[in-house]
């Protein structure tokens, strides 16, 4: 199996498990396959340079978007977003990389900054139950769901708030590799994981 390469989006005021929970999932699946090395994950910020995530939780992301390696799977964080969505440059290499990455993701409001780069358009996603109404005013064409910890659209998968992306990222790890090492990673982070 060949070592797929995770990247991480966050930005300053980004929710901690938003990406914590994500990179969590994947780094134990990782210490649970070895030598196996099926997963490559890390953090990217625009600059590389810290990032002040919520609760002033400092971040020092491992790559900027001028130096990280290829991304295979993107998963993109939610936060206090609205600021993401304004910036050219953000929105720019979130096309782009998309584009060039086999699968897609985003945890929470994320979503609302793949909308903005038109990687989401009519696609089915959900988001943090409190974002449904604004996600749906914002971006009519979406189909957007509620009740939903996460919406497998294919190459597009969209979860709801901060736990929930635990949930989504360990359906990933299903995907990528197997159901029995999701379960494992699960029940090595004491994590009661909702499948569906």
């Amino acid at each position: 199996m060949s070592q797929r390469t995770i990247g991480i989006y966050i930005y300053d005021q980004s929710e901690v498990l938003d990406f914590a929970g994500p990179f969590e999932v994947f780094s134990t699946a990782l210490r649970l396959c070895r030598p196996e090395e099926p997963f490559k994950i890390f953090l990217v910020g625009e600059t590389g340079r810290t990032v002040l995530a919520r609760g002033g939780f400092s971040v020092n992301p491992a790559y900027g978007f001028h130096d990280h390696p290829p991304i295979d799977v993107l998963v993109v964080a939610g936060g206090v977003h609205t600021g993401e969505m304004e910036k050219p440059p953000v929105v720019d290499w979130l096309a782009r990389t998309a584009a060039e990455a086999s699968l897609v993701a985003s945890v929470c409001t994320g979503v609302f900054l793949l909308a903005a780069a038109r990687v989401v358009t009519t696609h089915n996603v959900t988001t943090h139950w409190e974002d449904i109404h604004d996600l749906r005013r914002s971006f009519p064409e979406l189909a957007v769901h509620e009740s939903r910890r996460w919406v497998d659209e294919g190459r597009i998968v969209t979860s709801g708030g901060i736990s929930a992306g635990i949930d989504m990222s360990l359906h990933l790890v299903g995907r990528l590799h197997s159901v029995a090492l999701a379960e494992k990673t699960a029940r090595q982070m004491e994590f009661a994981w909702t499948m569906a």
